[in-house]
């Protein structure tokens, strides 16, 4: 991999991460689309440790509180009902399924799951799944209405996302949104358990660079660092979007990028494992 590819594949890397339109996707539909070699589940894994540091950094006073709470809840009695500790053991909870469900399904992840038919109708039919969620729900629950099991249910909604093209900020979010959290609220669960996952995902991951993966170590720490600062930028503005917004324009650019594929496909521009094996 060159470092243009890695650039621009970082570049979309942090725009997508946090929309709910699936980074995963756009990574894979844009090697294809150039003809490029598919970068990978491993670059996609290392270069998402870019998107969640960013996380970190904008979330860090919610993160630190967090963390720090939950460690003095381990000894202090009295912190055990506070939001903060409560949201350190939810974090953890959430966290479990995906990480069992990964490694289940690693195989799959790397080959069968990346087929573009797959991610096109994962893109379309989850994206309406995401569209009536949020138009529907009623109920306005903040973090504090967190419960054990209102965490294990966004936890096993992030393992949508193990599937390109589903997302796990919009499968994550669907999940908040069914469960009547306000869509700030949502997202913020959403992208403070994705970070368990992600970090471990890409540090697991970090073996294969520069085996028989496509990408190597300088295109990926190249593609991670842009991913960080483009990710920083994003998950800014859609904090402040959905605040006063719906999720339905990303339903529809879901939709329509899923067709767009489909018909690409159908057509012949595009192979179904398009740009595997190329280069």
């Amino acid at each position: 991999m060159s470092i243009f590819e890695a650039v621009v594949l970082g570049l979309i890397q942090g725009l997508t991460e946090f929309l709910p339109v699936s980074s995963s996707a756009h990574l894979r539909v844009f090697a294809a689309f150039f003809n490029w070699p598919d970068p990978g589940a491993a670059f996609t894994a290392v270069s998402q440790i870019g998107t969640e540091l960013a996380v970190v950094v904008y979330f860090r006073r919610r993160i630190w509180a967090v963390i720090t709470t939950w460690c003095r809840s381990l000894v202090d009695r009295d912190l055990r009902g506070d939001v903060n500790a409560r949201m350190g053991w939810y974090v953890i909870i959430a966290s479990i399924p995906i990480g069992v469900l990964g490694l289940l399904l690693e195989e799959q992840i790397d080959g069968v799951f990346r087929d573009l038919r797959l991610i096109a109708l994962s893109l379309i039919v989850f994206g309406v799944i995401l569209g009536a969620v949020d138009h529907y729900a009623r109920r306005q629950n903040e973090l504090e209405d967190l419960t054990l099991g209102r965490g294990l249910v966004f936890g096993m909604f992030q393992c949508l996302a193990l599937v390109p093209g589903v997302s796990r900020s919009g499968a994550t979010i669907t999940g908040g949104r069914l469960l009547g959290f306000t869509r700030p609220a949502a997202a913020e669960f959403a992208f403070l358990i994705a970070m368990p996952a992600v970090f471990a995902s890409g540090l697991y991951k970090m073996l294969d660079i520069g085996g028989n993966e496509y990408a190597g170590w300088g295109a990926t720490l190249v593609g991670t660092l842009v991913a960080f600062v483009v990710g920083y930028v994003v998950i800014a503005w859609l904090m402040r979007f959905i605040s006063t917004h719906s999720f339905m324009p990303f339903v529809i650019y879901r939709i329509a990028l899923g067709v767009v594929i489909l018909a690409l496909v159908l057509f012949g521009v595009l192979a179904p494992e398009g740009g595997a094996g190329v280069g």
